[in-house]
């Protein structure tokens, strides 16, 4: 019995056929294979996500959440939705801080790996799983989080040619992917006031993200609640490609082999306020994990449990950095919060605007 193609095979075939594939089309069907494949987290996998790195990432979101809950006057029934949990691990530190404030939320995530979904449920054993948010209840208020969710759906880029605004598509020559433009204009894809542009410049947009925020921002509307969209982006728009792939902690070609590395793209966190704002949900803010974490009091956090654990203190010490040092991941990963109207600021954010009319 002859072994299955691989993913990069498939590509090349695909494109002898038909053309050069989007890159859109390239990061959605890697990282389908991806994930699907495997179980990418902690030292053993690919990658290691703040969850990992400690439990004060996981209560410090928890207790925020808790806390929005509360002030806005408690409602009930109450449920919380995360997308892409991985293990698990963040939910459940994040749940057990909320039950010591009273909080007990159902618990749903939006999870398609099935290998994920298993140890997804060895941490949060009363967990409901689904495919998308569609069938989610609607019936109280969702606290939704987000980790490191958004930066692995597939991205479209733009890039400027001397006939205008192209898809960069990926082509393979003598065996192997290279980037190319598409014929297709597409100058009417670009804002306006961007589409005056240096020759290769690159612009990315990630559909998937703005659609599921669209959602997310529709959901506080109607039925009330918060969420916390936690990722390694930007707040402010900017060109450029920032298209990458990452295998065994290290950074790799992501036309190497495709599927078996993790393909991830800065989040360009102003498109996601602007999705949120046209559904008249509440922009509370985008802060850096550093700054967030710190107004949450990680730093006491740590030296409370270090004190509880004083075997444990150096090795707290070290996690709290990694979260919060600029040079780490305190400056590059962004925090930012939603809200249904009438509900109030976030800690941790600056005071928001409110729309006319609202409490």
């Amino acid at each position: 019995m002859s072994e299955p193609a691989s993913l990069g095979e498939s590509f090349r075939r695909l494109i002898g056929a038909t053309g050069p594939i989007s890159v859109q089309h390239f990061m959605g069907e890697a990282n389908a294979r991806y994930y699907t494949s495997r179980d990418p987290f902690g030292a053993g996998g690919d990658f290691i996500t703040a969850p990992e790195i400690s439990q004060m990432f996981g209560e410090l979101i928890g207790l925020w959440l808790a806390d929005m809950w509360l002030r806005s006057g408690a409602a009930a029934p109450l449920h919380y939705v995360e997308l892409g949990p991985g293990r698990g691990t963040l939910a459940r530190d994040a749940l057990r801080a909320m039950r010591q404030h009273g909080a007990a939320p159902s618990v749903h995530f939006v999870e398609a790996s099935q290998r994920l979904k298993a140890l997804a449920l060895e941490a949060v054993p009363e967990a409901r799983f689904y495919e998308d948010l569609s069938r989610v209840p609607s019936d109280g208020p969702i606290l939704v989080v987000a980790n490191e969710f958004f930066d692995a759906l597939p991205i479209r880029q733009l890039v400027y040619t001397e006939e205008g605004w192209r898809e960069r598509m990926v082509a393979a020559r003598d065996g192997e992917f290279v980037f190319t433009a598409g014929r297709q204009p597409m100058d009417a894809a670009v804002p306006e006031a961007r589409r005056t542009a240096e020759i290769g410049t690159i612009l990315e947009t990630c559909p998937a993200a703005a659609a599921i925020t669209f959602e997310i921002a529709g959901r506080l509307k109607q039925q009330g609640g918060a969420a916390l969209f936690v990722d390694y982006g930007y707040a402010e728009p900017r060109f450029g490609s920032t298209l990458q792939a990452v295998r065994a902690h290290r950074k790799v070609d992501p036309f190497a082999e495709p599927g078996e590395a993790d393909l991830t793209a800065l989040v360009d966190f102003s498109i996601l306020r602007d999705v949120t704002l046209s559904r008249d949900a509440r922009w509370l803010g985008t802060v850096t994990q550093g700054d967030f974490l710190r107004a949450l009091g990680i730093e006491q956090r740590a030296q409370a449990l270090g004190r509880v654990a004083p075997e444990e203190r150096q090795s707290l010490l070290l996690a709290k950095d990694r979260l919060i040092a600029p040079e780490q991941m305190g400056e590059l990963f962004k925090v930012m919060a939603l809200a249904a109207p009438g509900w109030p600021d976030g800690a941790g954010f600056p005071p928001a605007p409110r729309a006319p009319g609202s409490g």
